[in-house]
């Protein structure tokens, strides 16, 4: 049996590095066209490439249960394009974690596995997930609720070097997004980052272009399509954030704490030894 994470951005990429590195089997799921900003270190870039490698980790996409579970058993993680997680069915996970960081529940229940966590605003422990984890930059990121809910969502980015808002590119139109610039790439305020429908999408500070959403997608005006690191480092590009790997090991103490264990999810079959 394997851990299933719905999302496969950045902070469910984090997440999936840590349960890996513990010793757990991972299958992701998300959109057919993802729409992650910092594709470095999202193993939903599988979804578009097949595979991808983030840090030392490999990723593979799948269209099926057998070999998502195939997969994820080889030591590899285990990508489908499945966001309403038709699969779940067929793959009886030991653990579900729902990592795709939309600010509100889109349809996770406690039923879908022994045990559930949810990850960010938008659900309550002991109600719709048996623990929650807190994503909010501060004091208490990482932090497992185990009744409550997270910080709701203030719209505002947490301060990266100096900058909250200012290092979010939105987009300036409705349209097809063009990218003119690569991830890892130093800008100064006031380049053309991008092409929306054609209106440039300029960049708002200076730094490093830690994150750019994929050519070809059609995108509406004010979506987050890029992501500027003030601290100009380009190697941040290319490895999971702190933010991300501290929300993972908080989804490691949930999963430990209802006693799911990578040396219980050897027995394949349906069903669980335990949980709450």
């Amino acid at each position: 049996m394997a851990v299933i994470i719905r999302g496969a951005g950045d902070i469910a990429t984090g997440i999936a590095l840590r349960l890996h590195r513990a010793g757990f089997q991972i299958i992701m799921t998300d959109l057919p066209q993802p729409t992650s900003i910092r594709r470095t270190v999202c193993f939903s870039e599988a979804l578009r490439l097949r595979e991808v490698l983030v840090e030392d980790v490999r990723a593979r996409r799948t269209d099926s249960a057998r070999e998502a579970l195939d997969i994820a058993g080889a030591g590899e993680i285990a990508v489908v394009a499945d966001p309403a997680c038709a699969l779940l069915p067929e793959l009886y996970p030991a653990a579900l974690v729902d990592a795709i960081l939309a600010k509100r529940n889109l349809g996770t229940s406690r039923d879908m596995a022994p045990v559930v966590i949810g990850v960010g605003p938008g659900f309550t422990a002991g109600e719709d997930c048996h623990a929650a984890v807190e994503t909010m930059r501060g004091h208490t990121l990482g932090r497992v609720l185990y009744r409550g809910t997270p910080i709701p969502n203030t719209g505002i980015p947490g301060i990266v070097g100096g900058y909250g808002l200012e290092r979010v590119l939105r987009a300036p139109a409705a349209g097809v997004f063009e990218p003119k610039m690569e991830i890892g790439q130093m800008v100064k305020a006031g380049q053309v980052a991008a092409l929306v429908g054609g209106v440039p999408m300029r960049c708002t500070i200076d730094g490093c272009l830690r994150g750019l959403l994929q050519g070809g997608l059609t995108v509406p005006q004010g979506m987050k399509c890029g992501d500027i690191d003030p601290r100009c480092k380009r190697d941040h590009c290319f490895r999971a954030s702190d933010k991300a790997l501290a929300v993972g090991g908080g989804v490691l103490e949930a999963l430990l704490h209802f006693g799911c264990r990578p040396d219980m999810l050897l027995n394949e079959g349906p069903g669980a030894a335990f949980g709450p």
